[in-house]
């Protein structure tokens, strides 16, 4: 079972209101709520992974033990930051993007 964090549900809202403010690409309202429906999806999904990676950058390790990329676009990778406990229930705490991760 996954659970989605206050924060990483903030986090999609906030995702929302970057895309529809972007002055570099103007995207439909419709076009943006499927951009984040698709990471939301994704983040439902996660217990049905068969490997978690564990995450590697000091910036995710803030938020929790295990990450997973989305490359949306050759520009754009979106990881979703999350925890296991020992029932195997996935906690999403945190959604960044790339331009927001220190290598």
């Amino acid at each position: 079972m996954v659970f989605v964090s206050r924060q990483a549900k903030i986090d999609l809202d906030n995702i929302v209101i970057g895309l529809l403010e972007w002055e570099k690409v103007e995207l439909t309202v419709l076009e943006v709520m499927l951009y984040v429906d698709d990471i939301s999806d994704i983040c439902y999904k996660l217990d049905n992974l068969s490997y978690h990676h564990p995450a590697k950058y000091k910036e995710h390790l803030k938020y929790g033990e295990y990450s997973h990329s989305y490359k949306r676009n050759s520009n754009t990778t979106w990881y979703i930051i999350y925890d296991i406990d020992l029932y195997n229930h996935i906690y999403v705490n945190k959604i960044i993007s790339n331009y927001l991760t220190i290598s």
